[in-house]
């Protein structure tokens, strides 16, 4: 079975350079893309990905609230942001809303390399 990896950002330059990083180190995932919070929420529920990496600022439905509507429908998400608004009280709220780990913009492969042998393994 594969497993998939749901990319939730408005930014389409994030979301391809993600899809690359996958492509190019990690070919065993499936990734699915998700513009904003809601269409995260909807294709959660109908994909339901092993990991998930999260925008915190996005039109529709921001990051901090499709986490907890993630987390509301399993309880046992991986949720990862993946935001360039690194400041505590941001961190703390989407940590507090079910957040596994954070992730500042922009990101570097071995950070990345680290985040998926932690929870992927």
């Amino acid at each position: 079975m594969v497993k998939k990896i749901l990319i939730c950002d408005d930014s389409l330059l994030i979301r391809r350079q993600l899809k690359q990083f996958f492509h190019y180190n990690w070919k065993e995932f499936e990734i699915i893309e998700a513009i904003n919070g809601k269409e995260a929420v909807e294709l959660y529920q109908l994909e339901k990905p092993f990991l998930v990496f999260m925008d915190i600022v996005m039109p529709e439905m921001d990051g901090v609230s499709s986490l907890k509507e993630i987390c509301q429908i399993d309880s046992e998400a991986k949720i990862i942001v993946l935001s360039s608004v690194g400041n505590r009280e941001t961190l703390r709220e989407a940590i507090d809303a079910g957040a596994i780990d954070f992730i500042q913009k922009p990101w570097t492969d071995e950070v990345m390399n680290k985040i998926i042998k932690t929870y992927c393994s």
